[in-house]
């Protein structure tokens, strides 16, 4: 059961009490995007699973993990690495966190009722630009500013035509709130409604299933801005994998040298939108052209005009060296789907889940 470690919690009520107080009155910008499953009770589970994988680990690698945990950087990174040692000790075998091999210490070496190497699993998060995170912070900073606006509107910024519409730093986004403030206020709405501050261009939204009537804030008397995601763009499996070639490439030596499997243990930061469906299109490959976007209805901006050559989906052939490629889910638990490579040079042994 989690949370019954007899090691004291880490992320328990006191700590997440402590965080509240300590980050709570931050503005949105200044927090880190993870602040929201730190604190909020409908994470508890998160944050008691964690306790309990950190639990499980020497003190020292548990303090480094947890010490890097809550950074928008590094959550998801931290996560998937204590989802893979789970999912190992839930298949049966005992587990060592970056045990030193020769001059290799990989992320996870599976071992022997002996304590003997029996595999190396490396893990991989496949992460978005780091810049994509500032904006994201940013943008939420608009949106608790815009909040505070008592009328009950939805706005969306409009369409853009030349390129991704940069968020406001925070003294422009005060200044966007409060000339929306007083046009919001005001009685004289242009028709459509449509305001201008400091630039940026806001469209307060219809509702179509009213007649294009405004629609009705969710968050009742007050503005609901929804901004853009930061996320529009291709979603493609591509950088994953290369970054895997290059794992494989690093520790096939380490697999040689010592007569043991490789695997990795790679997973996406969700904002990147690649999934397992996204993977398992690139190893089977497709007769057809296939294309993915993602964005939502607030995004002004999706991708520069492109010109596509329309071709099938090569497969991608699987190093020799690479005996599976497990994708690590992003939804809670964080479960583990194997890929076994049917050429590999040095199998895994089965696996009981």
């Amino acid at each position: 059961m989690y949370g019954s470690s007899p090691k004291p919690r880490r992320f328990g009520p006191s700590w997440v009490e402590a965080e509240r107080r300590r980050l709570g009155s931050r503005s949105a910008e200044q927090r880190q995007l993870t602040y929201d499953i730190a604190v909020l009770d409908e994470y508890a589970p998160w944050r008691d699973w964690i306790d309990e994988q950190l639990s499980l680990l020497p003190d020292k690698d548990a303090d480094a993990l947890a010490g890097r945990l809550w950074l928008d950087k590094d959550f998801w990174t931290v996560l998937f690495e204590l989802a893979t040692g789970a999912y190992l000790r839930q298949s049966g075998f005992d587990v060592a966190y970056e045990r030193a091999l020769g001059r290799f210490t990989p992320d996870w070496t599976a071992l022997t009722p002996r304590g003997e190497p029996l595999f190396v699993i490396e893990v991989h998060t496949d992460n978005p630009p780091p810049e994509m995170f500032a904006q994201m912070r940013n943008w939420h900073g608009l949106v608790e500013r815009i909040k505070q606006i008592p009328v009950p509107v939805v706005l969306m910024l409009a369409p853009s035509q030349t390129g991704p519409v940069p968020p406001p730093d925070a003294r422009t986004a005060k200044r966007i709130a409060s000339e929306l403030r007083s046009k919001l206020l005001s009685m004289l709405w242009p028709s459509p409604p449509e305001f201008t501050a400091c630039g940026y261009t806001f469209h307060v939204q219809g509702d179509p299933r009213r007649g294009g009537r405004i629609m009705d804030s969710p968050l009742g008397l007050r503005t609901c801005f929804v901004p853009p995601t930061s996320r529009a763009g291709m979603v493609s499996a591509q950088r994953l994998l290369d970054n895997v070639e290059e794992k494989v490439a690093k520790y096939k030596v380490l697999a040689n040298e010592h007569g043991l499997p490789l695997a990795v243990a790679a997973g996406s930061h969700k904002f990147t939108g690649v999934t397992l469906d996204t993977v398992d299109l690139a190893l089977s490959g497709s007769p057809a052209p296939v294309i993915n976007i993602q964005f939502d209805a607030s995004d002004p901006w999706i991708h520069v005009p492109t010109e596509f050559k329309l071709k099938p989906v090569e497969p991608w052939p699987m190093p020799a060296d690479l005996a599976a490629l497990f994708w690590v889910d992003h939804a809670f638990p964080f479960p583990l789907t194997a890929r076994p490579n049917p050429v590999a040079r040095r199998p895994l042994p089965p696996f009981h889940t």
